[in-house]
Formats: structure tokens, C-alpha cells, sequence
């Protein structure tokens, strides 16, 4: 009888010791805390990502929060990143779209040398020490909406690009775009225009261009979100509907834009996505660190790359995109502090 009393006594004691374990883990994770760094963090697309974020964090249990400046700015998105790895308590964990991946790679790596984990998302710093890139294949990006352009301009035309200057992931975009467009001998990139995250910079163009030498361009490309809203809105102010404009992302505007027919596609990435697939590994390897991570080799334990894919978009399903825009909602978490 004394045995299975004292078998039973041990099991109590032993489910006890669990529960508190389990409570002490869950009480330290609600101190961890995860920063996803961006720019122009007012865009849609990135207050998508932050509606992502919120949603893991609140899932897993732990404190996240989006900073970074309100404008285009790589200098000043570096020192917020930086701010945060000089905390007195270091981040668990850090989420970053690098504006300038040059610029940003020093910083990454004294964060990991700190022992803080980072994971680059949207663009990448391949030449950091960046745990892993969570996005989408930017190359594809390019090709499939060089296609789309190409079937529009019906295989001739003159085409500008609008782009943002040394970011990877545009870089691969108009690769893409290149690769493609060299199958057209009657498809010319004439100019390829940096600006500098500056919408503006479009709209002046755009106006110019119709002014100016309005016969000399056939269609509008946007490697990035901002610039095609503003092209979209010259050409309308204008009634021209004669050009090809293919954008990039789903901020409102452009999708009201295919709408109303001055857009033609445009690719949605998935913010929401990286952003909040971003936090869960970040957190789930705070928690259960692999004892040797590696990324290359047929016997890998951590993927280099993790696509989040991307869906082209027309007049034919942009209504499902509105849609999913409106509903979208930052998820309540507990707050970075």
C-alpha cells in the first residue's frame, strides 16, 4: 500500500514541478521583447507587416513593436536599429528590411555578435550575418511582371522604370525585368529612375514626360510601391489611358487605380506574412536554439531563404484585395516598453 502511495505522491510532485516550469517559462517570455525595423513606416505595406507582427506576438506571448522613420531614410532607420542594440535589456530579437543593405551589415553583425538574433525581411543583407531572409524571390517578381508588360505592350514598346537605388531586392526585380525584356528586341528600358522613396519625383517625371515627350514612352514600370499611385494620378489628371502601368505591391490607391483601369497589375507581396512568420522563428529559436544552426549543405537545420510568395494583380480579382485590406487589423499584443 506505503508503495503506491509513495508512487503517487512522486507523480503529483513530478506534474507539479512541470506546471511550475511551464509558468516560469511563460512568465519569461512575456519579457522578451521583438522589434521589426523598417522605413517609411506610415506606408501601408508596412503597417501591414505590423498587423502581422502583432498577431505572432500575441500568439506566442511575448512584446513586439515597428520602428523606424516616417519618411525614406536609410541613415536614420540605421540609427534606430542601432538605438535598440544598445538597449540596457538587449531585444530578444530583431526584424529588419535593410533600405541599404551596405549601410545596415555592420549594424546586423555587431547585433549578432551582441547575441541577439536577426532576421532580415522584404530586402536583404545577404553580406551580413543575418540569421536568415524571409520575403519574396524578387527575381520571379521581375519576370512575371516583365511578362505581364510585355503582353500589354503587345512585345514593342519604351518603357521607364522607377526604382529606389541600391536596395537587393529591386535589384533582382529589374533583373528580371531584364532577363525577359532581352527575349523582345522591340522592348526598351530608355530610363531607369531612382527616386529616392520620394513619390514626387514620379508625379514630376510623369508630368514632364507628357508634356514634353509624351510619344517617347509606352509604359510605366514600378519596382517599389510608391511611384505608380503618382504616375496613375498625372496620366488621369491628363486622360491619358493609352500608356501601360504596371506597379508593384497593394497600397489602396494603386488598387483603386486598377479599378479604374489607369493601372493594369500590380504584385502583391505578403508583408503580413514575412513580418509575422519572421517573429514565430525568431521566437521559436530564442526558445529551442539549434545547437549548431547552418544554412548550407544537403544536411542544413536552417533555411536561407523562406519565400512568402506573391499573386499578380488585375481588374479581374483587385476587389478580393480591397477586401482583405479593410479587414486587416493590428492583432493587440502587449506593448515593447
Amino acid at each position: 500500500m506505503f508503495k503506491y502511495r509513495s508512487a503517487f505522491t512522486t507523480l503529483v510532485l513530478s506534474l507539479l514541478a512541470l506546471t511550475l516550469v511551464s509558468c516560469g517559462g511563460s512568465d519569461f517570455r512575456k519579457t522578451e521583447v521583438y522589434y521589426l525595423v523598417a522605413n517609411n513606416i506610415d506606408l501601408p505595406y508596412w503597417q501591414a507587416a505590423r498587423a502581422g507582427l502583432l498577431r505572432a506576438a500575441a500568439e506566442v506571448g511575448v512584446a513586439a513593436d515597428m520602428v523606424g522613420p516616417e519618411t525614406y531614410d536609410a541613415a536614420l532607420q540605421k540609427e534606430a536599429f542601432d538605438e535598440i542594440v544598445a538597449m540596457e535589456k538587449p531585444p530578444a530579437g530583431i526584424l529588419v528590411s535593410p533600405a541599404d543593405p551596405a549601410m545596415m551589415a555592420p549594424s546586423i553583425n555587431a547585433a549578432v555578435a551582441k547575441g541577439i538574433e536577426v532576421i532580415t525581411i522584404d530586402s536583404d543583407a545577404p553580406d551580413s550575418d543575418r540569421f536568415l531572409f524571409i520575403g519574396t524571390d524578387n527575381y520571379s517578381v521581375g519576370a512575371q511582371s516583365a511578362e505581364v508588360t510585355a503582353e500589354r505592350l503587345q512585345n514593342a514598346g519604351n518603357v521607364i522604370v522607377f526604382t529606389i537605388s541600391g536596395q537587393t531586392n529591386l535589384e533582382d526585380r529589374l533583373r528580371g525585368y531584364r532577363d525577359i525584356f532581352a527575349q523582345f528586341p522591340a522592348i526598351r528600358i530608355i530610363d531607369t529612375v531612382d527616386i529616392k522613396g520620394d513619390g514626387a519625383v514620379a508625379f514630376d517625371l510623369t508630368k514632364e514626360i507628357l508634356a514634353k515627350r509624351r510619344s517617347s514612352v509606352d509604359a510605366y514600370v514600378c519596382l517599389e510601391s510608391i511611384a505608380c499611385p503618382e504616375v496613375a494620378e498625372v496620366l488621369n489628371r491628363n486622360s491619358v489611358r493609352d500608356k501601360v502601368v504596371i506597379a508593384m505591391d497593394t497600397p489602396q490607391r494603386t488598387l483603386e487605380w486598377i479599378q479604374n483601369g489607369l493601372v493594369h497589375a500590380t504584385i502583391a507581396q505578403k508583408p503580413y506574412t514575412m513580418a509575422y512568420t519572421g517573429l514565430r522563428v525568431l521566437a521559436d529559436h530564442k526558445k529551442y536554439p539549434a545547437a549548431n544552426p547552418e544554412s548550407e549543405g544537403s544536411l542544413s537545420t536552417v533555411p536561407s531563404f523562406i519565400d512568402t510568395g506573391a499573386t499578380l494583380v488585375t481588374e479581374d480579382n483587385v476587389a478580393r484585395f480591397i477586401k482583405d485590406q479593410e479587414s486587416t487589423q493590428p492583432a493587440a499584443a502587449p506593448a515593447a516598453e
